[in-house]
């Protein structure tokens, strides 16, 4: 079973978020804790949480992924917007309370002149004030492109806040294919060699979800451009090998091209006609 969706809008509520993903033959999805552009979150309706629970329950999705807002960057030159940070999250992390078990990912964030070790020690502050065993998500961590001073476009900046972390089993990764590959992981031409670097620098164990895009730039151009599925640099062969292998193809991966609702549809049928079921 293919594990896929999209990232679909949570204005329209949990139940209809789940409705709107089996109506595309999606068995996951991805959505927003909040506006990503902004800091409010909607209030929780019980009812409708519950609602969606039923739904993921009786048709055998796969964990769903909270995004956190673009605006959430805990390693901040500014308190005053890591402090923003840090409460967003803890937020973030109650109301997923309500759909326990799932996941929740975030981008590192960028040191804005500070240096990586600085940037590091915010986020792993950050973490180590707000993670506690009452919740029930699993954290990611993004992989990212490496654009300006992004911190995470490295595996050894993942792995080192990971190791910094005081409850880091309940941290995971996101490997974003579109990041990974501008950051100058070479997946389209040695997958292999990646993997074993994931795994002997980080882990494969950690490895919780992926954001599958294909890419609008070059490989190792440090852009964060995201691509229809096959339309882009890393193309539609790299993508399918990469859902078929046998160290990813049980991960849930997310759909993050440049879609609406009909696009998304036709890649993840695309997707599932060109998935090994028999591993």
């Amino acid at each position: 079973m293919l594990n896929i969706g999209c990232h679909l809008s949570s204005s329209k509520g949990f139940k209809n978020m789940g409705k709107e993903a089996l109506s595309i033959d999606a068995n996951t999805f991805q959505f927003f804790s909040r506006n990503p552009r902004g800091s409010k979150a909607k209030a929780v309706d019980k009812n409708d949480t519950d609602a969606l629970i039923e739904i993921l329950k009786d048709n055998n999705f796969a964990p769903v992924l909270a995004h956190a807002p673009y605006t959430l960057n805990a390693c901040s030159n500014d308190a005053g917007l890591r402090e923003f940070a840090k409460n967003t999250m803890a937020s973030d992390l109650e109301i997923m309370e309500y759909i326990p078990g799932n996941l929740y990912n975030f981008h590192p964030g960028s040191h804005v002149g500070q240096g990586v070790e600085t940037a590091i020690d915010f986020i792993t502050d950050m973490l180590n004030s707000i993670l506690d065993e009452k919740y029930n998500t699993t954290v990611l961590l993004e992989t990212m492109s490496g654009k300006g001073s992004e911190v995470g476009s490295s595996f050894e900046e993942i792995r080192t806040i990971i190791d910094r972390v005081e409850l880091n089993h309940k941290l995971g990764v996101c490997l974003d294919t579109c990041h990974i590959y501008s950051a100058g992981y070479d997946i389209v031409n040695d997958l292999e060699g990646v993997l074993e670097k994931f795994d002997k620098i980080i882990g494969l164990e950690r490895l919780k979800a992926v954001h599958l895009n294909d890419s609008m730039m070059p490989f190792n151009s440090r852009k964060d451009r995201h691509e229809k599925i096959g339309k882009g640099t890393i193309g539609l062969d790299a993508v399918i090998k990469f859902i078929n292998h046998p160290k990813l193809c049980h991960l849930p991966f997310y759909l993050e091209t440049p879609n609406e609702l009909d696009g998304y549809a036709a890649e993840i049928k695309l997707l599932r006609e060109n998935f090994n079921d028999i591993k």
